[in-house]
Parts: structure tokens; C-alpha cells; sequence
């Protein structure tokens, strides 16, 4: 396959899967602009592979998203393949949760994917090919315990995402979500602090209660959900639409 002449944007593009999956782009021909709020991240980034574009991006904000996509578009023309990535993760029990933390998870994970794939939607239309992708989570698919903002935010995506698969069906752009359990980024490096604060429990047995919900024992790669981004952005993937894909290890 080749991805030459095709513009990506990748939302919190900096780091963990955004990065693995704007560099599996690039290695297949395409031209990435990686977004996020920390541009230092992002320039740095950038400075190990040509081919990756950093560009400042808030997605809770409207104008940042739209100012950023116009930004991009402008140097590389219309962005064909939007990556709807940038998250944050934080468990918290409901009642413990309040409107505040409730919006900002909302903000940042289900608002910033709507932004995201409004601001680059009529590039592709216009282009006549497109490929949306949400990176949703297992979450977005089943209950995760003492989350359930996290858990809300992200089955928000896959609505979306069905719903915008259902409205352009028949048209070369086609919407699919990718929903990994626990994967190797900094994000777990977090939640093992935040767990070992809540509870006690060293760092090893902190890690474990990540590590152990993947069926297979281990930590999915950050390299394992590019390479199904990958696979969504190729000509064998046409009839792939409207899907939340599962790389969780055989959780179900």
C-alpha cells in the first residue's frame, strides 16, 4: 500500500499511541500533522522522522481545532485521513465525580473527536476519499469499573462514529473506532502512581492490576494499534466501516 500524497492529522500526536500511529503513517508515504497542546512534545517529536508536522491544538476548544486544521491544510492540503486521538484517562467513582471532572472528560475525549472530525470532514468529501479514525478504548465497549466518565466518553465515540459511518455510507470515506485495553504509554505509568497513592500497593502490584485485565498477560505496544490504523488507511479496508475494532488480547 502507499499513503503518498495523502495529508494526515493525528490528535495528541506527541506521544504514546498519536505518535506510534502518525509514524506508521509516514512510513507508508503520508505527509502527518501531529497535534496537541504541548508543542515542545510535539516539535521533538517531529525532529526524529520527516514527514511528521507539529502543530499547536487544544481540541476542548473550538477555535484551536479549527484554526489548527486550516493551519495544516493550508501547507499540505486537506486533510484525508483524521486521527481522533488526544484523551485523557482517569478513574473515578460517580460518586465521587463531579460536573466538573464529568465535563472535562467529556471535553477533552467525546467534544474533541466531534471537533475534530467536523473540522476535516469536507477536505475528504471534497477530495473524494477519506478515512476517519477514533481511538476509542475497550471501554468504549464494556463497563470498566470506577470509571464510568472515562467509560461514558468513550462509548460516546463509537455513537459517533457508527452514526457518521451510517450517514456517508456509499462514499469513498468510511469511520471506524479502534478500542485497545491496556496499552504500554505514559498513561500507565500515571495510573500506577495514582494507584499506588489510592491504596498502598507497590509499584509492581499497582502495574499488575492494569497488566492483568489483558487476557494475554502483557501490555499491548503502542506499534500494535498503529499498525490497525494502518490497515483502516489501505485499499483492503474499503468495506471496513462503521466498526469498533477490539486489540485487547482476547478481552470480551
Amino acid at each position: 500500500m502507499s499513503l503518498d500524497g495523502k495529508h494526515a492529522l493525528v490528535t495528541g500526536g506527541g506521544t504514546g499511541i498519536g505518535l506510534a500511529v502518525a509514524r506508521g503513517l509516514v512510513r507508508q508515504g503520508a505527509q502527518v500533522t501531529i497535534s496537541g497542546r504541548r508543542l515542545e512534545t510535539l516539535e521533538k517529536a517531529a525532529e526524529d522522522m520527516a514527514g511528521l508536522h507539529p502543530v499547536h491544538m487544544d481540541v476542548a476548544a473550538p477555535e484551536s481545532v479549527s484554526d489548527a486544521v486550516q493551519s495544516a491544510t493550508a501547507a499540505r492540503g486537506p486533510v484525508q485521513i483524521c486521527v481522533a486521538n488526544a484523551g485523557i484517562a482517569e478513574g473515578r467513582s460517580i460518586l465521587k465525580t463531579d460536573l466538573a471532572f464529568w465535563r472535562q472528560m467529556m471535553a477533552i475525549n467525546l467534544d474533541g473527536a466531534f471537533l475534530t472530525v467536523q473540522a476535516c470532514l469536507p477536505g475528504m468529501l471534497e477530495a473524494g476519499w477519506g478515512r476517519v479514525i477514533a481511538v476509542s478504548s475497550i471501554a468504549g465497549v464494556r463497563g470498566l469499573k470506577g470509571a464510568p466518565a472515562y467509560t461514558a466518553s468513550k462509548h460516546g465515540m463509537i455513537g459517533l462514529i457508527r452514526s457518521l459511518a451510517a450517514d456517508y455510507a456509499g462514499k469513498a470515506v468510511t469511520f471506524n473506532a479502534l478500542c485497545p485495553a491496556y496499552v504500554d504509554t505514559e498513561i500507565i505509568t500515571r495510573n500506577t502512581e495514582s494507584i499506588m497513592a489510592r491504596t498502598g500497593l507497590d509499584e509492581d502490584k499497582a502495574r499488575a492490576l492494569m497488566v492483568d485485565v489483558n487476557p494475554h498477560g502483557r501490555l499491548i505496544a503502542p506499534d500494535e494499534v498503529a499498525e490497525a490504523a494502518v490497515f483502516l488507511c489501505s485499499d483492503a479496508s474499503e468495506s471496513v466501516n462503521g466498526q469498533a475494532l477490539q486489540i485487547a488480547g482476547g478481552e470480551i
